[in-house]
């Protein structure tokens, strides 16, 4: 964490309860946080600070993205790729990816499930490599038969207990309460930040299809009391409307993908105070790109299935004010990392929300989802120095996240990781 003191001056400042720009801003960072926000007149500069100049830049938090997977993978097949190619290679590539991120002014993820990003988490932390803050589930826990079971495969290569053959998004299979209880502290002792379950099936899962329930109501409930023991909460991956009732119920506080989510579950949702992550951006691609990145035929036939629902499912949660937040559900690849401001662009376009109601679904809400409310997410006295400065508005444009080079300057906790503003 940065130890100087830095003033951010002449810069717009967004803030997410006016939801506009402080116009005329300067920020004071200080011990790795932001320590003053206001107008110029009302900050003053130490002497000892170092001052740069943001040119009337727009100032935002640091962005996150809520749920994806840094896997080092760069296609769609996720069986020759994993045969094929060695194990180092995914985590030399997952290296790549980190650095994209934060370049792209992404200091948060939230990584739902894989092995890479569990262990570049404290090569970033150390300073070894560049790349945004990371909070890993690592080994995601499924049911036989469930999202995580790769059906094709015998299931010794699958559950990571058992398999001495690795892959990058490897899970673990459990079936019954004390199984689950076992896998949730498994999970746990392989570092991971929460626990990702499968609620439900999915549409990259063969044999399988979203509306099925898996995990029961009483394992639900299993893995959650194992994870509040340890003091942490639980991530689910959950399609249909019955797995999302019973995530809801279980205790669970994120809720992925929610295709099927109607307004009894919309309703639940909003009384448990769960945090809705619906991920549009992996099926958007993968009608663009699919065939391109190896998806198998089954795999599109289900991408195109549910993505009207997808959309119409989630613009009624915003309309009934469920909290969602911005993840993509990238894999890198076809699916890039780096480019995943697209969520906020169809946060936009899709969901009908403003460009400074997507940013704050990308900052603020999105900072639940890595258990760091209150620490990340806004420009305010006392949190975490994440910020970037961008040369257009995004509040008018909201398409300009997506270009890197209006991305002018990051800092991640007090420390500039990339400054192009004299460029």
């Amino acid at each position: 964490m940065g130890n100087k003191k830095i003033v951010l001056d002449n810069v717009r400042i967004f803030s997410s309860e006016k939801m506009s720009l402080i116009e005329n801003g300067r920020i004071l960072v200080e011990g790795g946080k932001i320590s003053e926000v206001g107008t110029r007149g009302s900050v003053d500069v130490p002497s000892d600070a170092l001052s740069l100049d943001g040119m009337g830049r727009v100032a935002l938090p640091g962005l996150i993205d809520a749920h994806l997977h840094v896997t080092g993978m760069r296609t769609g097949d996720n069986v020759k790729e994993p045969l094929l190619t060695p194990m180092g290679v995914f985590f030399a590539r997952g290296v790549k990816d980190l650095e994209s991120l934060v370049m792209a002014g992404f200091t948060t993820i939230v990584d739902a499930g894989g092995i890479v990003s569990l262990h570049l988490r404290d090569a970033v932390n150390e300073g070894t490599i560049v790349g945004p803050r990371v909070f890993a589930a690592g080994f995601s826990l499924s049911p036989t038969f469930g999202h995580g079971d790769v059906h094709y495969m015998p299931i010794e290569y699958v559950d990571a207990r058992t398999s001495k053959f690795m892959k990058p998004l490897k899970g673990l299979i459990c079936d019954g309460e004390a199984e689950c209880r076992k896998a949730a502290r498994y999970s746990l002792r392989e570092g991971a930040d929460f626990i990702k379950v499968m609620a439900t099936g999915g549409v990259l899962s063969q044999r399988d299809r979203p509306d099925y329930r898996q995990f029961t109501l009483e394992e639900l409930k299993a893995i959650v009391d194992e994870a509040r023991a340890a003091k942490r909460f639980v991530h689910a991956h959950a399609q249909g409307k019955e797995g999302i009732v019973n995530a809801l119920n279980a205790g669970v506080k994120v809720i992925a993908h929610a295709i099927y989510m109607d307004e009894e579950a919309a309703e639940l949702a909003k009384e448990k105070d769960a945090v809705v992550v619906p991920t549009l951006s992996i099926v958007h691609k993968i009608l663009e790109v699919g065939p391109k990145a190896g998806i198998p035929e089954w795999g599109l036939k289900k991408s195109e299935e549910v993505y009207k629902d997808h959309v119409e499912n989630a613009r009624k949660a915003k309309r009934l004010g469920v909290k969602l937040a911005t993840g993509t559900d990238f894999l890198g690849g076809f699916f890039p990392h780096g480019e995943n401001a697209l969520e906020l662009k169809l946060f936009v376009e899709k969901l009908g929300m403003s460009p400074a109601e997507a940013i704050k679904s990308a900052t603020e809400t999105a900072a639940e989802v890595a258990g760091m409310k209150g620490s990340i997410g806004r420009l305010e006295r006392g949190m975490l120095a994440d910020i970037i400065l961008v040369k257009e508005n995004p509040l008018l444009n909201i398409d300009s996240l997506l270009n890197v080079k209006n991305v002018e300057l990051v800092m991640k906790g007090g420390e500039i990781v990339k400054n192009n503003l004299s460029q």
